[in-house]
């Protein structure tokens, strides 16, 4: 769960701290409950099921709805790749590296390290380049925030404020990723995990809830640090700026690489997990073979559209630079996705799962009214700020 993380996070994050300064540091840790539970159902599903998350929808609701749902996917799974090797070439334009060595060295890397592992490999692979994340919290730490501003900024949301919202929903759409559903499930199946794992992976899923959350509300600490006012006037749209904006806390080089290899590692997880997660849902709409376990040339079309994934999304972001304006936009899409996202996955957990294993009582009423205020929310805020 760590590439919820992700470039598009790190930005979304930093900008809601420099306009609104600690105001949405409160719902980033609300969320945490919401993202357990859906996390948590998907690998539950991927276990008790055997299936993905677009060939269950397919199975339980027909070809029309899991074709939607997969072209929902796709969606989302484009704008979070532009927003991740956005990232990349951000980086690389701190140090002084052209997005014509960056973005093509960035883009081997992602392929020789799926075309090259099992799912156990790529999973260790993606957890030690998702340990430079944590270089967030030496970056919250140092900026120092206090406690009477944090408490200040906690009661007072400008509900009224259209572009607050539009953050809101932002934050609430980079938290919710359509791609993390399918891949979270895919990779259960793929794992060929058994009911007896499933305390273990309720435990990582909890873990990971807590710590994504953590790292992304560590980047929003620092940036609010700087920009105390959080009056709505400030800007932040690249990972250049951003860095450039916590100078006073990064201090000289050693600090700023710190905070660029954490940009660095979300971005090559995040890019790593949504293409897998793009060509496991393509998969299981089509029938070709989708797994980590069969070697390239065995499941051809698996390997070519998590390829293409790759390959497309650097091309873009070198061909057309400016491009960071779909960083925040990305994540309102996904909000604005979400009703149909959790929906059906609530729905698949009432009726795929066997009867013992489903949603009830007090869980299944805190889980339902959960998914409908932050999805409300996500859409009002979305909505808002487009009418």
């Amino acid at each position: 769960m760590l590439a919820n993380t992700d470039a598009g996070n790190v930005v979304t994050a930093a900008q809601g701290g420099a306009e609104w300064g600690y105001r949405l540091l409160p719902l980033l840790l609300f969320l945490v409950p919401m993202l357990y539970m859906v996390q948590e159902l998907t690998v539950r599903l991927g276990i008790y099921t055997g299936r993905g998350h677009g060939e269950l929808i397919r199975q339980k609701f027909g070809a029309g709805l899991a074709w939607l749902s997969t072209m929902g996917l796709a969606t989302a799974t484009i704008g979070s790749l532009v927003t991740e090797f956005t990232g990349v070439a951000g980086i690389g334009d701190l140090y002084g590296v052209p997005r014509s060595m960056s973005l093509p060295m960035a883009g081997l890397a992602l392929l020789v390290i799926v075309w090259t592992g099992s799912y156990r490999r790529v999973e260790r692979a993606a957890l030690v380049i998702g340990l430079f994340e944590l270089a967030f919290f030496v970056v919250a730490w140092t900026a120092h925030p206090t406690l009477e501003a944090l408490t200040k900024d906690a009661v007072a949301w400008p509900m009224g404020n259209p572009h607050f919202m539009y953050s809101v929903a932002a934050i609430i759409g980079a938290t919710f990723n359509p791609w993390m559903i399918f891949y979270q499930q895919s990779a259960t199946v793929d794992k060929a995990l058994q009911p007896s794992d499933l305390t273990h992976a309720r435990w990582d899923t909890g873990i990971g809830a807590i710590l994504t959350q953590c790292l992304t509300g560590a980047v929003l600490l620092a940036v609010a640090a700087v920009f105390a006012a959080g009056d709505g006037a400030k800007s932040l749209s690249s990972v250049g700026e951003i860095s450039v904006a916590l100078i006073p806390i990064l201090g000289g080089q050693v600090g700023r690489l710190v905070f660029g290899l954490g940009v660095l590692g979300a971005s090559l997880v995040a890019a790593v997990v949504s293409s897998l997660a793009l060509a496991w849902g393509v998969g299981e709409m089509t029938g070709y073979r989708r797994s980590l376990e069969y070697r390239p040339f065995e499941a051809g079309w698996f390997y070519g559209v998590y390829a293409a994934s790759v390959i497309g999304a650097a091309g873009l972001v070198w061909l057309i630079p400016d491009l960071v304006w779909l960083n925040i936009a990305a994540q309102v899409l996904n909000a604005l996705l979400m009703p149909f996202v959790i929906g059906c996955l609530v729905a698949l957990a009432m009726t795929a799962l066997p009867e013992k294993m489903r949603p009830r009582g007090w869980y299944l009423r805190l889980l339902v009214g959960l998914s409908a205020m932050t999805s409300l929310l996500g859409v009002f805020g979305g909505l808002q700020a487009l009418l």
